[in-house]
């Protein structure tokens, strides 16, 4: 039976670069949506909404749980 090797470390990421990055996506999809397509049903302007809403809600989290360690 062979020995188990030790677990590898843990990658270090840019959690809120990817995160801020994604939310920036959001925001440019919300002009778009608004100023180009301008749509007869405001739902993709709300998801564009709920996005950057759970982006904004990402960076807190992810900045908070980065402070305890």
């Amino acid at each position: 039976m062979s020995e188990r090797r030790p677990d590898p470390m843990p990658l270090r990421t840019r959690d809120t670069v990817t995160i801020l990055a994604g939310t920036a996506a959001w925001v440019i999809a919300l002009a778009v949506v608004l100023l180009v397509v301008r749509p007869a049903d405001p739902r993709p302007a709300w998801v564009c909404v709920a996005g950057i809403g759970l982006g904004l809600f990402g960076i807190l989290y992810v900045r908070r749980r980065d402070s305890r360690s």
